[in-house]
């Protein structure tokens, strides 16, 4: 039996464990808990292609598992993230900034899932068809075809945090207003499945002559979240996908 070959797979599974748990503490609106263990997870999901890249034991049935494991931390999770706090949200708009932990407790009434706020399963919904299609699509062996999953998810949790961590008033204002929740959860499941070409953070050589735009966004990311912290992450993926259709327009441009 070839142990090496199954070391990438049982990484993969950390992820599933990781995303499963995180769903549990979604449900119950436990949002710190649920971004610890899908932070965790989205690193499982990193290494275990790095490590089936190091030891050579790239194959289909790593590929399809990952999808899977995938489908439930940056699927399923941000899907009960976002109704959650759209919850919540209307919720804390009643009560005021000082009883955010009172609305917490107060939105996990399931009844409420079936109003507006269930257009946030529009994420898990989106993130399904994209998953499958990655699976398929060749053209992503170096780059991405519309926004990855894990970046979308990283967006979905970031918005309780912000909420649970800054006091800006015109902050919280903004990422409690249920229009601008529905508007962000219809454009990123947009995203996910657009034909918007996204730069990898993957490095075939570290000069900066070849990744100019790679070394600039880690550069300002890292700037953002000194300076920002949790609110720096929503940013990030903005800047993210705007840089990302900037070098698109020069290549066209060159071309």
């Amino acid at each position: 039996m070839n142990i090496k070959k199954h070391i990438p797979n049982i990484i993969t599974l950390g992820n599933l464990l990781c995303g499963t748990i995180a769903a549990i503490y979604a449900v119950r609106g436990d949002f710190y808990t649920t971004a610890i263990l899908v932070g965790i997870g989205i690193a499982f999901d990193f290494f275990d292609g790095f490590v089936a890249r190091l030891l050579q034991v790239q194959g289909e049935f790593g590929k399809q598992l990952d999808s899977l494991a995938d489908m439930v931390t940056s699927g399923v999770v941000p899907g009960i993230v976002m109704v959650q706090y759209m919850v919540n949200s209307s919720l804390y708009g009643e009560l005021g900034i000082s009883s955010w932990d009172a609305a917490l407790d107060m939105g996990l009434n399931i009844d409420n899932w079936f109003s507006y706020e269930s257009v946030g399963l529009l994420l898990t919904l989106f993130a399904g068809y994209r998953l499958a299609k990655f699976n398929i699509d060749e053209r992503q062996s170096d780059s991405f075809i519309g926004l990855p999953t894990p970046a979308m998810n990283l967006f979905v949790l970031s918005l309780p945090l912000i909420s649970e961590y800054t006091t800006n008033p015109t902050i919280q204002n903004i990422i409690h207003n249920k229009y601008v929740l529905i508007v962000v959860t219809i454009l990123l499941s947009l995203l996910m499945v657009s034909e918007v070409k996204l730069f990898s953070l993957k490095f075939k050589n570290y000069s900066f002559k070849d990744n100019s735009v790679k070394y600039t966004f880690l550069l300002l990311s890292i700037v953002l979240l000194a300076t920002l912290k949790f609110v720096a992450i929503p940013l990030i993926i903005t800047l993210y996908v705007v840089m990302s259709v900037l070098k698109n327009m020069k290549k066209e441009v060159s071309n």
